[in-house]
Parts: C-alpha cells; structure tokens; sequence
C-alpha cells in the first residue's frame, strides 16, 4: 500500500509542474499592466516603470520564471499587488470559508444523489424511477447561476426564511453559518446531484443483475443485507469516481456562488483578482485549487484500493 501511495504521489509531481508553468505563462498573456495598475492612470512613465523594475516586470520571460520557481521552492507565492499581503497567507484565511460551503454542497450531493440514484434503481421502470431520473436531468440541466438567483429571489426576498448573501463563521455561531450557507450549498449541490443520482443508478442496476446478488437474495438474507453489503458495495468504484469529479467541480464552480452570494473564500478572491489583474494572487490560487484537487485525486484513488485490493496488487502496491 505504501508503494501505491508513493507511486502516486510521484505521478502527481508533472503534473504539478505543468500546471504552475501553464499558469504563470497565461497571466504573461494576459492583457493589461499591473504596474499601470498600482500606481494609477495618472502616474507618470517614470513612476510605472519604477514600479516594473521593482515586481521584475522588466525581465525576460525566463528569468521571471526561475524567479517564480525559486520562490514556489521556498514556500513563497508572493505578495499581492492590491491587497499588500502575503498571498499564502490570504488563501490560508479563506480556506475555511471555502471548504466548509463544499463540505455542506457535498454532504447534500451524496445524501439526496446516492440515496435517490438507490431508490430509482430499486425501483426500476416504475413511476418512482421516472420521478427520479427525470429530476436528475433537470438538476443536470440548469446553470448554478441561475439557480443561485432563483433561490434568492424565492427564499430569501419573497420568504424570508434565509439570508441572501454574506457569510457567517461557522467557529462562531453554527446556526448563523447554517442559514448563511445553505442558499449557495444548494446551488452548487443540486447540479451535481443530479450526475450522482444517474451514475448511482446506472452502477445499482449493473451490480443487481449479477450472480451473486440472484444467490443472496434466493438464500433468504433481508433486502437491505442484500443492497447494503452485496450490491452498494461492489456499486462503489464508479460512484467513487464520480464524487471525486463532483468535489472537483464543487471546488471550481466556488467562483461563480461566492460571488453572487458575496461569500469571503477563495472562489471570490480569485474572481476579484482576475478583474483586478493581481497576478500574484491569481497564480497562487491555480496553484492552490491545483494542489488540492491532486490531493483529492489521491483520495480518489486510495479509495479505489480500499473498495478493490486488485488494484494496487495490479500496479505494483
């Protein structure tokens, strides 16, 4: 298992290395000057090329690159050019912010998918499986934008019964963080609910027709033994890789909801950023998201090990 573990992580590292250099190499492309952006439209030549010479903006390519590697090796991903701090540091302090929005999106993905992917299966060609899928392909279907704005509109202004935006720290007042997340939990939820729900089904389905569900179930053992140990177990493998694309995708549509509901995490810093043209905050948040989603791919696949011993047998663990 350790092997495994080793193994995967040593494939991660290029494509690490991609990633950064993919993203210092856009924000070169990016139109627009940051030294024109700090020291305003009424400074003079000397002022914004004083300002150039001191971020390295007036070094070739390559050179700001190994000085940007150089940094990334000690720890350092900069400073911001707007904010005037440290740009780890900022991600740091709206990491929890972040994660818990995801955390509760993905507590409410794997509950309602997981369980209504089941009941369809179980309940296969009948008016419930039709309910089901026809309600994961509408989930599928709407933009979480414009879901964000139609559950504001219905429960926060013409309800009541929830707060349209800001955010409440959860270490805090827990109650207060419930109401505040649950309008943008939701949004990002109820798309990726939807995906769960059809593969979970698909995968049910495919493991029921099997041999040894037939031989349970002829045995006499109670219905749930026979869904819960037999069939969700052998079931699990896609539906792992699906809820690893979905915590993938809950993380990356962060921007979007943190946005429309005025939520301080990292989904909005970059989004500010990206307007504001703060490369340094911009590059270290691709690198931050990249790196957290190579650790949930890891997850991922030590998952996959766990639920089938074959294979980390088959590569060498």
């Amino acid at each position: 298992m350790a092997r495994y573990v080793l193994h995967r992580l040593l494939a991660s590292i290029p494509v690490l290395f991609v990633v950064t250099l993919v993203s210092f190499s856009l924000m070169q492309l990016v139109p627009g000057d940051p030294a024109i952006l700090i020291a305003g439209l009424q400074a003079t030549p000397e002022e914004v090329a004083r300002i150039r010479q001191q971020l390295g903006l007036d070094q070739p390519f390559h050179v700001q690159l190994v000085s940007w590697y150089a940094q990334l090796l000690r720890g350092d991903l900069g400073s911001s050019l707007l904010l005037g701090r440290d740009v780890l540091e900022v991600l740091l302090e709206r990491l929890p912010v972040s994660f818990s929005i995801a955390l509760y999106a993905l507590l409410i993905t794997v509950a309602i998918g997981l369980g209504s992917g089941i009941l369809a299966a179980l309940r296969r060609n009948t008016i419930v499986d039709q309910i089901v899928m026809t309600l994961a392909l509408l989930g599928v279907s709407l933009p979480n934008f414009w879901l964000a704005l139609v559950l504001i509109v219905i429960f926060g202004v013409h309800l009541g019964w929830l707060p349209t935006g800001g955010y409440v720290d959860f270490r805090e007042d827990f109650w207060g963080w419930l109401r505040a997340s649950t309008l943008p939990a939701v949004s990002l939820a109820l798309l990726q609910t939807g995906l769960l729900a059809r593969i979970t089904r698909s995968a049910m389905l495919e493991v029921l027709r099997q041999d040894y569900v037939r031989t349970a179930r002829a045995k006499g053992l109670p219905g749930h033994l026979v869904v819960g140990k037999h069939a969700l177990a052998n079931a699990m493998i896609p539906v792992v890789t699906v809820l690893g694309i979905v915590t993938s995708l809950l993380l990356s549509g962060s921007v979007v909801i943190e946005t429309i509901f005025s939520i301080p995490g990292i989904g909005s810093l970059l989004g500010s950023s990206i307007l504001r043209r703060d490369y340094p905050v911009i590059q270290g948040g691709l690198l931050f998201v990249a790196t957290m989603l190579l650790l949930l791919n890891l997850v991922v696949d030590l998952l996959y090990a766990w639920l089938d011993p074959r294979i980390r047998y088959g590569r060498g663990g």
